[in-house]
């Protein structure tokens, strides 16, 4: 996918850049490719194919959220930043957090946030089970873990009537085993929303879940409870 083939799909998913917002996503790819000679950030490295697999594929979130709202968002296990730093660039009126358990991930993310000069966004290095400072009204993630383990770590993070985003793949046995953890968390799948990446075709899955109530509180530690009930 060239840049002008996204920005032609971004349109179909209601999105308009400014040239700002094109130039920093060309400023975040070449400081991806640079950053990438030192350490491992992605494995995906051509231009046509971040574009394609990271920049577009982190957007199509807005298929199931309106992100034209102010809303906060934790990017667990952002990585490279996928999606949370791509979610800022084009949606700056969101308040991202990008959370991430490698300090070198981290440094990279700070340092594209400061060469874009980028705005209520901030960079936290801990694992997903151990930061409890707030809550965010969407928790998201992409290719991290499995749902349930997803739903167990994080749902400390989430206010109540907040969303889990995840963009999966094909997720349908992870759905059958995360049937324990929604029963338990008091959480409801709102929208299980299928399609398949321009250019080449591979399905992707986002799963959107509710959480309709906190019980978080009940189960302090790593959620004995589930522990005891296996996911």
């Amino acid at each position: 996918m060239n840049k002008n083939d996204f920005l032609e799909e971004i349109k179909k998913l209601g999105i308009n850049l400014t040239n700002n917002q094109e130039e920093d996503l060309e400023k975040y790819y070449n400081l991806l490719i640079e950053e990438n000679k030192k350490i491992n950030l992605t494995t995906i490295t051509n231009k046509e194919e971040v574009y394609l697999k990271h920049y577009y594929d982190s957007l199509t979130i807005i298929k199931v959220i309106d992100l034209t709202k102010d809303l906060s968002i934790i990017d667990i296990g952002t990585g490279a930043g996928f999606p949370g730093l791509v979610l800022k660039i084009v949606f700056p009126n969101l308040k991202i957090t990008l959370l991430d358990a490698q300090e070198k991930r981290i440094k990279f993310l700070n340092k594209v946030i400061k060469e874009l000069n980028l705005k209520n966004i901030k960079t936290v290095h801990s694992r997903i089970e151990d930061y409890k400072e707030e809550k965010f009204d969407i928790v998201t993630s992409r290719a991290v873990a499995k749902t349930n383990i997803l739903l167990e770590l994080s749902c400390q993070l989430l206010k109540t009537n907040g969303y889990f985003i995840f963009l999966k793949s094909n997720i349908d046995q992870e759905l059958e085993e995360s049937k324990n953890a929604l029963k338990i968390l008091n959480l409801k799948l709102i929208k299980k929303e299928e399609f398949y990446l321009p250019k080449e075709n591979s399905k992707r899955t986002i799963l959107k879940i509710k959480k309709e109530k906190d019980v978080t509180s009940k189960y302090p530690r790593n959620f004995s409870k589930i522990k005891k009930n296996p996911l």
